[in-house]
This record gives structure tokens, C-alpha cells and sequence, in this order.
């Protein structure tokens, strides 16, 4: 069997547990879902969850994203819904160690390098040639969190509360700069017609992470001013800041990062306008392509 280059063997030991994950979780899962769960489970070290590549993603989920990626061109996922990663009736029964994992990168790779030799153009297969490449689906969302990163400051904070409206919150306000006192601006969320919540968010540009003490000093500013909190930042959270938010017996609090923040702007239609793509699915032409 070929060697891999240090590098590409990254993402392919994680596609056996992707399938494992999305079984246990009962056939699909959103992304972030899978990485945690995969972490959880591994009981892998903070120095291989929290590391990042060179466009400020999370290491370890760009990594599960190309395991995805491989997956689906397999034909062991479904990709038909953005967002969802969903098991197919072969990935349903397929069980892979990392042997049977390489074999899947070593098959495209050999299919990408035969479709460059005779002068295809377009999507080919895209190969990860190194754990800092990112996948396609990354690369138009980091487009995306690159224009929220560049706009400035109070920019940022009233297109987060436009996001709050387009997503169901009423009354919502941004608050003065000079008079925020830690707040970024109020929301109602009318959970019924007899329920309603006063909500305060914090809209942060970060590029790397965001952390407890970040989430407990916006927690301090909440005290008798909302009933709950958003944190929205392009950046990403700490493991400590995700246990700060959730903990028991104060003000809970809600963490959007950057992956989230661009899900949230291309569900509600932001700044953002849909396209068509189509996708060529390998997995369908690899029968076409054995010997008779």
C-alpha cells in the first residue's frame, strides 16, 4: 500500500468514528455535533481539539469535515441536506478501521490524479494535501466570516441584531457605544403568547478564541438587566468558556461562534443569495470504471 505524507493520514483516522458517531446518534447529527462527539468519546487532548490551521479554523473539525467529505464522495453519507451530516443505507452497514479508511483517501487520490492526466477541468477531487487545507463547504463560509471580521465595530453589533430579527426576536435594540456597560443590545423572545424573555447579547470580532473570562464578565453585566444571554463571536469559545456559559445556578447563557454565526446569516437569507451547485458524485461512475 502507498505511503501517505505526513499530513493526510490526519483526517482519515477520524472517518471510522464519524460513522460510529452518526450511528449512535441515530443516523445524523450536525457537524459540530460529530467533533464533540468524537472528542468525548477518544477523550482527546485539548492540544488536539483546540488547535487551529492558518485561516483561524478549529485543527481537529477541519479535520472531521475532510473525513466528511471523503465519506460522501463514498457514498457512505448523504449530503442532500446543508448542515445535516447524514449516514446513507451503505454507511449505515459500513464499519471502517483506519486500513479501510486509507484505502478510501488512496482510491481518490488515484481517481483524481487519472482525471487530471487526461485533462479534466472543474471539480475533480479536490485532495487534502496537507491538514491546513480546508474543504470546499469551508472555504465559501470562511468568505463569508472574513466580511463579518472586516466590518467594524458597531457595524458588527447592529447586523448581529438584525440576525437576532430575522430570527424571531422582537423589540431589538443596540445599545449606545459609550453606554453599553458590557452590552451589546437587547432582544425579546416571545416563547408563547403568555412567555416572553428579556435577552441581552454581546457581539465580539475575534479571531482566535473566546475565553471563560470573557463569558464571565458578560455574565456579571447581565445581572438584574436580561433573563438570559448571547455571546456572538467569529472566533471560537474554550472548552472553560463552554462549561462557563452552561453552568448550573446563574444567568445561562447561548455561545454562537463563527461556524454557527455563518449557518445562522445563510439560514435567514443575510447578506447572502442562493446558488445552485451541483456536486459530481464519484461514488456512481467508480462502477463504471472496473475492469470487465
Amino acid at each position: 500500500m502507498s505511503k501517505l505524507k505526513k499530513g493526510q493520514t490526519e483526517f482519515v483516522r477520524w472517518m471510522g468514528p464519524l460513522l460510529d458517531c452518526l450511528r449512535a446518534l441515530g443516523g445524523s447529527a450536525k457537524p459540530k455535533e460529530v467533533s464533540s462527539w468524537i472528542a468525548r468519546e477518544l477523550r482527546l487532548s485539548p492540544e488536539i481539539t483546540e488547535a487551529t490551521i492558518k485561516s483561524g479554523a478549529n485543527r481537529f473539525h477541519n479535520q472531521v469535515q475532510w473525513a466528511r467529505q471523503y465519506l460522501v464522495w463514498e457514498g457512505l453519507l448523504d449530503d442532500s441536506k446543508r448542515g445535516l451530516w447524514a449516514l446513507s443505507p451503505l454507511g449505515w452497514k459500513a464499519h471502517l478501521d483506519e486500513d479501510a479508511a486509507r484505502v478510501i483517501f488512496l482510491g481518490r487520490v488515484r481517481i483524481s490524479q487519472s482525471l487530471r492526466k487526461q485533462g479534466a477541468t472543474g471539480d475533480t477531487v479536490p485532495i487534502s494535501e496537507t491538514a491546513d487545507a480546508v474543504t470546499p463547504e469551508e472555504s465559501r463560509e470562511l468568505d463569508l466570516l472574513d466580511i463579518l471580521k472586516s466590518l467594524p465595530p458597531y457595524g458588527f453589533e447592529l447586523i448581529c441584531g438584525r440576525l437576532l430579527r430575522e430570527h424571531g426576536f422582537e423589540d431589538v435594540e443596540v445599545t449606545q457605544r459609550s453606554r453599553d456597560g458590557g452590552i451589546d443590545g437587547y432582544g425579546l423572545l416571545r416563547l408563547s403568547p403568555f412567555v416572553s424573555l428579556r435577552v441581552a447579547f454581546q457581539a465580539k470580532r475575534y479571531k482566535d478564541v473566546v475565553s471563560r473570562g470573557a463569558v464571565g464578565e458578560f455574565r456579571n453585566a447581565l445581572l438584574g438587566r436580561a433573563e438570559k444571554g448571547v455571546f456572538i463571536t467569529t472566533g471560537r469559545f474554550t472548552n472553560d468558556a463552554e462549561s462557563e456559559a452552561s453552568r448550573d445556578g446563574v444567568v445561562p447563557i447561548e455561545l454562537i461562534d463563527g461556524e454557527q454565526l455563518v449557518e445562522l446569516f445563510q439560514d435567514a437569507g443575510i447578506g447572502v443569495k442562493p446558488k445552485t451547485i451541483y456536486e459530481i458524485n464519484h461514488a456512481f461512475f467508480d462502477e463504471f470504471r472496473r475492469e470487465q
